[in-house]
């Protein structure tokens, strides 16, 4: 056997090849004082070269396993002590199928015939070996001399790494509860059911990423604000893991509460960037928060780093809205604005966060534009296009980022149905005589829709105060509407000035302050709002009876 070339591989040869002295310590070297004359006495001994080594002696001291093999079909030639200890007895000149029936177990056989194959050394790591420990497998190739009776061979030198193997185990399986409690919290933060706005459809799904590192901060939103309207919101958290899912879910209340008071989606974002410096200043997040009206047919939306929302039209052309868009949010000193897309019957409106779009090795509009496309071609409710652009994007279980997606459509209401969603407006022109010429009105619309006469009265009853307090309070142009829904009817009644009535308790003695009172006590909800370019618009809103 030719001892020297596979003898490199063992455990420490090369540090017992490099500490050899050939030559003894000269009187010279003595003298300059780098080595104690006691250890120079010791460094005199002459040391065998490796060559000159029992073979036999030193693979049997060997700790870890070794098995020499040879010929086709691997036919056993020896195993050391060690080998005997872990495995038992094992009778040579056997074919290492009969003899060695561990090492099929574990699959290497055809490693064996590999690497007699190609004549170049194969290792495995860690497989658990019927003994219940793993150990690491370095299958050598070697040349047998005189006393193998010629032909090649395979040494087989096992180490255990049964320590190795545990560690690295206990550390996953740290890592994947580290993941599961990172899931969880993650989804116990997102709205476990989305809001269901009368006018639209709405579809949202989260994918935590495959591994621990990708189980990150994204969030998505839905909030009715009343009065027709809807509050849209999708963010991603930079960072990962429980503190990412953990500032979300801060940021997420918040939204829902500076949503209830009914500002403009950049005034939104303002409070909520010095709301995420507050929480850590190191901590950044993009976010968009849109609102759809109804009347108006568009998004009105703000943006902070976030990627551009998508719509496809009734005609099938995507749009993207790209502008304006401002730093995300924990960076402060930025004033964010707002901006518009249209949104109209028969529209669909795609938010989504990073994980979606963005590649290795890729250009991100590259991303941005794929979806465009899948977008264009994408038809049917609003999950089943959500789970199409999923696809599309090739998101798996195993994908390296966190991906959220919201899909929202603007039915185009047409026959029966369309009987379900009415408007009327009526534009309060002159003074005092405008009060009753809106209850008119509202009257002849109401019973026009085929309201029960209890809503018809209750209707009525609220325009009279609402234009009443109106007249009063407000400044012209005013306006009153009417809409109903196939859930609701709203009265709504805008004016120009933007001071916000509240409710107040009105003693016996006052003449006024009873107003919104009775719109509250009568309503099932109403609300106040300042209005883009100036004034405000005051609403309620009556739940129909079902059927």
């Amino acid at each position: 056997m030719n001892f020297t070339r596979w003898s490199a591989r063992l455990p420490g040869t090369q540090r017992r090849a490099a500490a050899r002295t050939d030559d003894l310590v000269t009187e010279d070297r003595l003298s300059e004082g780098a080595v104690p004359a006691a250890r120079a006495e010791q460094l005199t001994v002459p040391v065998p070269a490796v060559d000159e080594l029992p073979v036999r002696e030193v693979l049997d001291r060997v700790p870890a396993l070794v098995a020499l093999v040879h010929g086709p079909d691997h036919r056993l030639s020896y195993v050391n002590d060690a080998y005997v200890v872990a495995f038992g007895l094992r009778t040579t000149g056997e074919p290492a199928r009969e003899a060695l029936p561990e090492l099929e177990e574990i699959g290497l056989l055809p490693l064996l015939d590999q690497v007699l194959r190609s004549g170049k050394p194969r290792t495995v790591k860690s497989r658990k070996a019927p003994d219940g420990r793993s150990y690491t497998f370095t299958c050598t190739p070697v040349t047998q001399g005189h006393g193998g009776g010629g032909g090649g061979g395979v040494l087989v030198f096992a180490t255990d790494v049964t320590d190795h193997a545990e560690a690295a185990e206990r550390l996953r399986a740290s890592e994947r509860r580290q993941r599961e409690t990172a899931v969880t919290l993650q989804r116990s933060l997102l709205p476990q059911e989305l809001e269901e706005p009368d006018d639209l459809r709405i579809a949202a799904t989260y994918h935590p990423g495959g591994t621990e590192a990708a189980v990150g901060g994204d969030w998505y939103d839905v909030i009715t604000l009343g009065g027709g309207r809807t509050a849209l919101v999708i963010g991603d958290v930079m960072g990962r893991g429980v503190r990412a899912a953990a500032v979300m879910g801060q940021l997420r209340t918040a939204v829902r509460a500076y949503a209830r008071l009914d500002l403009p989606p950049h005034e939104v974002l303002q409070l909520l960037d010095g709301l995420a410096t507050e929480i850590d200043a190191n901590q950044i997040a993009t976010c968009v928060y849109a609102i759809h009206d109804p009347n108006e047919g568009k998004l009105v939306y703000a943006s902070a780093g976030h990627l551009p929302i998508l719509v496809r039209d009734e005609s099938g052309v995507v749009l993207r809205a790209d502008e304006p868009t401002g730093p995300p949010l924990g960076t402060g000193g930025w004033m964010h604005t707002s901006g518009s897309i249209p949104l109209g019957p028969g529209s669909t409106a795609v938010l989504y966060t990073d994980g979606l779009v963005e590649r290795r090795n890729e250009d991100l509009d590259e991303g941005i534009a794929a979806l465009e496309r899948a977008l264009a071609g994408a038809t049917g409710t609003p999950q089943v296009i959500c789970d199409r652009l999923i696809r599309s994007a090739g998101v798996t279980a195993e994908h390296d980022d966190d991906v959220a997606v919201m899909v929202l459509q603007h039915p185009a209401h047409t026959g029966p149905e369309g009987e379900l969603f009415r408007n009327a407006a009526l534009e309060l022109l002159g003074g005092v005589e405008a009060a009753p010429r809106a209850r008119a009105f509202a009257s002849g619309v109401l019973t026009s829709w085929r309201f029960p006469v209890e809503l018809h009265d209750l209707g009525v009853l609220a325009v009279s105060e609402l234009v009443a307090n109106s007249l009063q309070h407000g400044t012209p142009p005013m306006r009153l509407r009417l809409r109903r829904t196939d859930r609701r009817l709203i009265v709504e009644v805008t004016d120009g000035d933007d001071h916000l009535p509240r409710r107040r308790r009105a003693e016996p003695g006052d003449e006024s302050g009873r107003g919104i009172a009775i719109v509250a006590t009568i309503a099932s909800n109403w609300g106040s709002r300042r209005t883009p370019g100036g004034g405000k618009a005051v609403w309620c809103e009556f739940v129909l009876p079902k059927g």
